[in-house]
């Protein structure tokens, strides 16, 4: 019997969530198992990037030396900006307006160099 890709996916994650239920007894089993996720999860997320980038490398280059330069500064703002979430949230209201401001603005280069790229 053949199983859709889709539903196989289905069917690890939820082995994987039983498996992290299971051994939640154990502190320490337990942050393994989800830190091995979180690693899978963030490879997927770099491979994935990589295989971007190589498919659409002319397009980046394309782009020239100051769009590209925005695109690449914008793009490690926000991953900055998202790494750093629970430290920015958890001070006061200052944390929280400079998560804002930052990943707005980081949004924002973002669109201004896809709205450039489409101008003639």
């Amino acid at each position: 019997m053949k199983l859709n890709s889709n539903v196989r996916n289905v069917i690890i994650i939820i082995v994987l969530a039983a498996i992290v239920a299971c051994l939640s007894a154990g502190r320490t089993a337990a942050t393994v198992v989800t830190q091995a996720i979180s690693l899978g999860f963030l490879a997927a997320i770099v491979w994935i990037a990589t295989r971007l980038y190589r498919e659409h490398r002319t397009a980046v280059y394309s782009l020239g030396t100051r769009r590209r330069w925005i695109l690449y500064t914008a793009l490690g703002v926000a991953a900055l900006t998202l790494t750093a979430t629970d430290r920015l949230w958890n001070t006061s209201g200052l944390g929280a307006i400079a998560w804002i401001v930052l990943i707005a603005g980081a949004a924002y280069a973002l669109y201004a160099v896809y709205r450039s790229t489409k101008e003639y």
